[in-house]
C-alpha cells in the first residue's frame, strides 16, 4: 500500500491529508481543513497576505492532526511521497506549502511530487469513486478562481481546450453577493436563495454560450446584474431570491451547454466536475437533465462528494498518484516558485 501526505496551499485553505492506493482504489486516511474565511468575510473576499500569515499558523498543527488521524507514526518509512501544490495560486500562500513540503522531504528522505491545482480539482473524482471513470473524458473545473474545461485521453493525461477570458464563474458568484450584500463566500448563499426565487423574473444573458470555441466570460454578467439592481425601486426579499436564481441560471445554461459540446466533439464517456461551484446541486441536476435530454446515454456524468469540491489536500494526494514517479523529485529537484 502507497500513502501520500497531500498539502494544499494556494488560496486561503490550510489542507493535510493522507491518502492510500492499492493500485487500484484511492481512500482517505485523513484529511484536515483550517480555514480563514471568517476573516475574509469582513471584508468581503480574500486578502492575500492574511491568507498566508493564517497558514503560517496552521500548517503545522494541521500536518500534525493529519498524520495522528492517518495512525502514521513513522513517515519515513510510511509515507511514500509529499504532493503539494505548487500553482496557481496565491504567491505567499503557495511559498507556505511548498517549503514545508521541502523541508519535510529533506527531513524524512521522501520525494515531493508537485501537483497543478486545477488537476487536483479534476483527480479528486477519484478517490472512492462510485463507477468506472472511462476514457475519454471532458473535465469542468468550476471555482472562486477558475473555469476551464480540459480533455482527458486517459487518466495521466490533461490538455487544456479552454477557459474564462474574465471572472471565473465562483468569481461572478461572490461579486454579486456582495452586491446583494450576503455573506462571503457568496455560492451557498445564492444556491439556498435560488432555490425560492423565481428564474424567469430577470433575463440575464449567458456570455459566449453560442461562440464556436470552448471559452467563457462572466463580467459582462456581473454588469449586467449590477445595472438591474441600480435600476430596482424594491429590494425585498423575494426580489433578492428572484436575482439570485436568475443569475444561478444563466451560469449554469453556459457552463452546460459548451461542457456536453465539448463531450460530443471529443466523442468522450464521461464528464467530471470539479472545484467549489461544482458542489452546487442545480448544475448537477441540469448535467444529468441535459445528458438525457442530448441523447447522451454513452456518457457518465462524475461529481466528487461535496466536501471535496472545495480546496483540500485528498484531491492533492490523490493527484500525486496518477503523476508519473520519474516527475517525484529529491529534495535537490523540489519544486521553486519562478514568477
Amino acid at each position: 500500500m502507497n500513502k501520500i501526505l497531500g498539502i494544499e496551499t494556494s488560496c486561503d485553505e490550510t489542507g493535510a491529508s493522507v491518502v492510500e492506493s492499492d493500485g487500484q482504489t484511492l481512500k482517505i486516511l485523513s484529511n484536515v481543513l483550517a480555514s480563514s474565511v471568517k476573516l475574509h468575510s469582513k471584508t468581503g473576499g480574500i486578502i492575500p497576505e492574511t491568507a498566508a500569515r493564517e497558514q503560517l499558523r496552521f500548517i503545522i498543527p494541521v500536518i500534525k492532526e493529519a498524520l495522528t488521524n492517518a495512525k502514521i507514526t513513522n513517515p519515513s518509512k510510511q509515507i511514500s511521497a509529499i504532493a503539494l501544490t505548487f500553482g496557481p495560486g496565491l504567491i505567499g500562500s503557495l511559498l507556505v506549502g511548498v517549503e514545508t513540503a521541502k523541508t519535510l522531504s529533506y527531513v524524512w528522505k521522501v520525494p515531493t511530487v508537485p501537483v497543478n491545482h486545477l488537476y487536483g480539482h479534476i483527480y479528486a473524482n477519484f478517490i472512492e469513486q462510485k463507477g468506472t471513470i472511462e476514457f475519454p473524458a471532458v473535465g469542468l473545473v468550476v471555482s472562486g478562481g477558475h473555469t476551464d474545461l480540459v480533455f482527458m485521453k486517459d487518466n495521466m493525461s490533461l490538455k487544456w481546450i479552454g477557459g474564462t477570458r474574465d471572472d471565473a464563474a465562483g468569481e461572478c458568484l461572490d461579486k454579486v453577493g456582495r452586491l446583494l450584500d450576503l455573506s462571503y463566500p457568496a455560492g451557498p448563499s445564492i444556491e439556498k436563495l435560488a432555490n425560492k426565487g423565481d428564474s424567469k423574473r430577470f433575463l440575464f444573458p449567458s456570455p459566449l454560450i453560442s461562440s464556436s470555441d470552448f471559452d467563457f466570460s462572466f463580467s459582462g454578467l456581473k454588469t449586467a446584474v449590477l445595472r438591474e439592481v441600480k435600476g430596482l425601486k424594491k429590494m425585498d426579499e423575494q426580489t433578492i431570491s428572484d436575482l439570485c436564481a436568475s443569475v444561478q441560471k444563466a451560469i449554469i445554461n453556459v457552463l452546460v451547454k459548451k461542457t456536453l459540446r465539448a463531450a460530443r466533439e471529443f466523442e468522450t464517456r464521461s464528464i467530471l466536475l470539479g472545484g467549489g461551484v461544482a458542489a452546487n446541486q442545480k448544475l448537477r441536476d441540469q448535467f444529468e437533465l441535459s445528458i438525457l435530454d442530448g441523447q447522451l446515454s454513452n456518457v457518465k456524468l462524475f461529481a466528487p462528494p461535496k466536501s471535496l469540491c472545495t480546496d483540500n489536500a485528498a484531491m492533492i494526494a490523490a493527484a500525486g498518484f496518477f503523476a508519473k514517479e520519474t516527475s517525484w523529485k529529491s529534495i535537490d529537484a523540489s519544486p521553486s516558485l519562478h514568477f
